[in-house]
């Protein structure tokens, strides 16, 4: 009997069910992970608590990942490009209202919506960074430069309050971040078990009026 080799499309079709598999797999690992080393530190998470947190085998995690360390770096990883990846509409020609606001919305909707990547990421920061510090010097500082330098292009040009660039992204980060890093506290003043959608949308407005008085750009 002969056999015939699979067609083009259908290969391609598998490959794609495949990749998809593959996608929604990490993605559960990853959002698990996040969850356990937030709660449990990395010397305290292990793989089997990631994997039951997750739904899925704890051979899955060694296959997608390899180890514990590696999950962790991925971790981290994600986080950082989540964060970075706002500030795309951060470019000279935008209107600095627009995009300084989105930029500060859609912090405020990451710490939300992953306040366990946050505090991942806050304790990692807290013990020197081991991990993150090469990403720090070689993604994030390169990419602030440069939109430090769009903010100072529009302050030159009389389009916003003077403001230090860099240090407006400090601010933004310590503003957007403490709702997920410090909720015990905040939850604790405002008197609720957590933060609600209408406590989370009270805290948004706040922070974008602030921040975008200081800057010149709310009349």
């Amino acid at each position: 009997m002969t056999s015939h080799p699979i067609s083009p499309p259908v290969a391609l079709a598998d490959d794609l069910a495949k990749g998809q598999i593959r996608q929604n797999n990490e993605a559960l690992i990853v959002a698990a992970a996040e969850r356990i080393f937030a709660g449990a530190g990395f010397g305290g998470a292990t793989m089997a608590a990631i994997a039951e947190a997750a739904g899925l085998p704890k051979a899955n995690l060694h296959y997608y990942f390899g180890s514990k360390q590696a999950l962790y770096r991925a971790v981290l990883a994600r986080t950082l490009n989540d964060w970075l990846a706002p500030t795309h509409g951060i470019v000279p020609e935008a209107d600095p209202r627009t995009a300084i606001e989105g930029y500060i919305r859609d912090k405020m909707a990451l710490s939300a919506q992953r306040p366990h990547a946050s505090k991942v990421f806050a304790n990692e920061l807290l013990h020197g960074a081991p991990v993150l510090k090469t990403l720090l010097a070689t993604e994030l500082r390169p990419l602030v430069q440069a939109k430090a330098a769009v903010i100072q292009g529009w302050i030159t040009a009389g389009r916003m309050a003077r403001v230090d660039p860099v240090h407006l992204f400090f601010t933004i980060w310590a503003a957007t971040q403490t709702y997920a890093d410090f909720e015990v506290q905040v939850c604790a003043v405002l008197d609720c078990p957590e933060l609600s959608a209408a406590d989370q949308a009270r805290a948004t407005e706040h922070v974008v009026a602030l921040l975008l008085r200081g800057c010149g750009l709310l009349t």
